[in-house]
């Protein structure tokens, strides 16, 4: 083989070999990817025993599986990899007897959180919201009648 052929050959095989060291160029952009249920912290914090599934639901979202075998465990998995660092996975289980929630298993535990006297007297001051001429209302106006 020509030596022109070969050094051909090298410089155009070099750009595949570089495709392995990609994800080391500092000024490259690389996206967070999520995957699975989020759960953070504060959602396992608002579970307490005796909530039914319908609770539940509404707090932590649908499960990400339920096993046809344990029809009173509900699985949740949470994967985030940030722009090209090492991936993170979180998995909770919440464990069913009878419709209510009995307990739970995984990377999260139940917090202690401070219990809030809920006052009966509560005073919400709404502002009026000035809204702009509807569409309707700026047609009818093109046309004199509004």
């Amino acid at each position: 083989m020509p030596p022109h052929r070969t050094i051909l050959s090298l410089i155009a095989t070099l750009p595949l070999a570089a495709c392995t060291y990609v994800d080391r160029i500092p000024f490259l952009y690389h996206l967070d990817i999520h995957q699975g249920n989020i759960v953070s912290q504060e959602m396992v914090d608002q579970l307490k025993p005796g909530m039914n599934r319908r609770q539940v639901t509404f707090i932590m979202g649908s499960p990400l599986t339920v096993s046809p075998f344990h029809d009173d465990r509900w699985d949740y998995v949470y994967s985030n990899q940030p722009g090209g660092e090492e991936r993170v996975q979180r998995r909770i289980s919440l464990l069913f007897d009878h419709d209510e929630l009995v307990g739970l298993q995984g990377d999260f535990k139940p917090g202690e959180l401070p219990s809030l006297d809920a006052s009966k007297d509560v005073n919400v001051d709404i502002p009026k919201i000035e809204r702009d001429q509807s569409l309707w209302g700026h047609i009818k106006s093109w046309f004199g009648s509004g």
